[in-house]
């Protein structure tokens, strides 16, 4: 998720960056990160206090393991006070840019106000090479927004920038994938090709993928720790691109023999890392927090990823896809005895809330099943807000208030894809409702139902232009 950190009881509340400066200033103890305030006494008054005898009258040493207590409490991070006050709750940014069109020397950011913009020559012309899905004309208006969007967003190598605006100005290996998988979906084979061979190049020597890197390729440096989703997403990506073309035809034979290298190695990595249990390491997901337990936001992407492998590696590599099956398998079956016996929640027990997650265990990244189609109903019902979209999860620590689109599209994907129409249709308009004046897709929405943080992102484009193609025709699963 894309938006600054806010640290409320040890926790981040909203993790995309934690440089805003008017946060206050992180501090560690051995427990994590603290809120702290400096506080200094006169060398008079810390030698007073040095030299104080322990005074214990009849509550003296209650009160003395009170004060402990707190000590202890306030170094785990669990009570903060700041300037003696407790932090304000996270708030949601107002809309920063309402839209992007290209330039001379890449893309231009539109004012929060500004008016649609008629496509190109340029743009019509790709535009016409592919398919704008939709079924109505303002399906088909979001749809040819959100492709141009996408499009603008994607640089000459490949590269895909979340958004036009500071700390989302990176490539995020799970927007990138799912831009792919949209690409493809809508005949933009070449431009899924170009980000899926970008992706490629970001691999770690371990086939893993940094949570997030710059456009030019280089680490961002702020120490956050890498995400194991993307080893899922990004092979599915390649599956999804894999199964739409002709597999007979030279061109993709070659493309997926180059591809292939990266699929492996975030095969090996992603199998190598299974615990015995068959579930993941905990680790950050979507959220992008820290968390001490294995999250569905890692699993669900992993399982899909795995399989989306196999199959490829049955057509490319048998020795391959004999390794990863029955570590895919094994997945499949903990997720569904782990996280299935609460209802699929963010974590695996009782009380880990839904989370959105739980709509990537089903179509179009597996097979419909009874179970998670019924936790995600239930996870619908508790995660739409008074505005109408989704929250990302039951738990989340960030604004309450403010709903996210890639959420509320990955609700609707699903719907789309498991045959759902009129869930997706509702999800989908009220996507369309909330664009910027411009037609952009927002990251947020506002408890005022205002388009907020920034439009467009390439992860929502993604999201909607798969339900409206879902709409239109079944889209493959592996």
């Amino acid at each position: 998720m894309r938006a600054r950190a806010r640290w409320v009881f040890g926790r981040s509340a909203d993790a995309r960056s934690n440089d805003d400066p008017t946060m206050p200033r992180l501090g560690r103890t051995s427990n994590g990160p603290v809120a702290t305030k400096a506080t200094e006494g006169t060398g008079a008054e810390t030698a007073h206090v040095a030299n104080r005898r322990p005074r214990f009258g009849r509550f003296g040493r209650a009160r003395s393991l009170g004060i402990a207590v707190i000590g202890v409490l306030l170094a785990a991070g669990i009570v903060v006070f700041v300037g003696g006050a407790a932090p304000p709750p996270p708030t949601t940014r107002p809309l920063l840019l309402g839209g992007v069109i290209p330039g001379p020397q890449g893309p231009i950011a539109l004012p929060t106000d500004a008016p649609p913009v008629a496509p190109t020559e340029a743009e019509r012309a790709w535009l016409a090479q592919g398919t704008v899905p939709g079924a109505t004309p303002r399906d088909r208006e979001t749809a040819e927004r959100a492709l141009l969007d996408m499009r603008t967003l994607t640089q000459p190598d490949g590269s895909v920038a979340a958004a036009w605006y500071g700390i989302w100005k990176y490539v995020w290996p799970r927007d990138a994938a799912w831009v792919a998988a949209a690409y493809t979906a809508t005949g933009h084979g070449r431009d899924a090709l170009a980000v899926l061979r970008r992706l490629a190049t970001l691999q770690r020597p371990d086939g893993t993928w940094e949570a997030r890197y710059r456009l030019d390729g280089g680490p961002v440096g702020d120490k956050r720790a890498a995400q194991l989703d993307g080893n899922g997403w990004v092979p599915w990506a390649v599956w999804f691109w894999y199964v739409h073309q002709d597999p007979k035809a030279p061109e993709t034979t070659a493309a997926l023999a180059e591809l292939w290298p990266m699929v492996r190695a975030a095969g090996d990595a992603a199998t190598g890392r299974l615990r015995p249990n068959g579930l993941p390491p905990r680790g950050p997901d979507y959220w992008e927090t820290r968390t001490d337990q294995v999250t569905l936001g890692t699993a669900a992407p992993l399982s899909a990823g795995l399989r989306a492998s196999v199959d490829l590696a049955r057509r490319i590599d048998p020795v391959a896809a004999e390794r990863w099956a029955g570590p895919s398998q094994r997945l499949d079956r903990a997720i569904r005895d782990t996280f299935g016996r609460h209802d699929y929640p963010r974590t695996a027990s009782a009380k880990g809330g839904a989370d959105t997650a739980v709509t990537w265990l089903g179509p179009p990244f597996a097979p419909a099943d009874a179970g998670v189609a019924n936790a995600v109903r239930g996870a619908a019902e508790r995660l739409t807000l008074p505005n109408g979209g989704i929250l990302p999860g039951e738990h989340w620590a960030g604004d309450p208030t403010a709903a996210w689109t890639p959420e509320t599209a990955s609700f609707a994907l699903f719907d789309a894809a498991s045959g759902d129409r009129a869930g997706a249709r509702q999800r989908l308009d009220w996507l369309a409702e909330h664009r910027t004046a411009s037609g952009s897709l927002p990251e947020k929405v506002s408890a005022d139902g205002k388009p907020a943080s920034v439009a467009p992102l390439a992860w929502t484009s993604a999201g909607v232009l798969l339900t409206l193609t879902a709409l239109d025709r079944p889209l493959p699963i592996p």
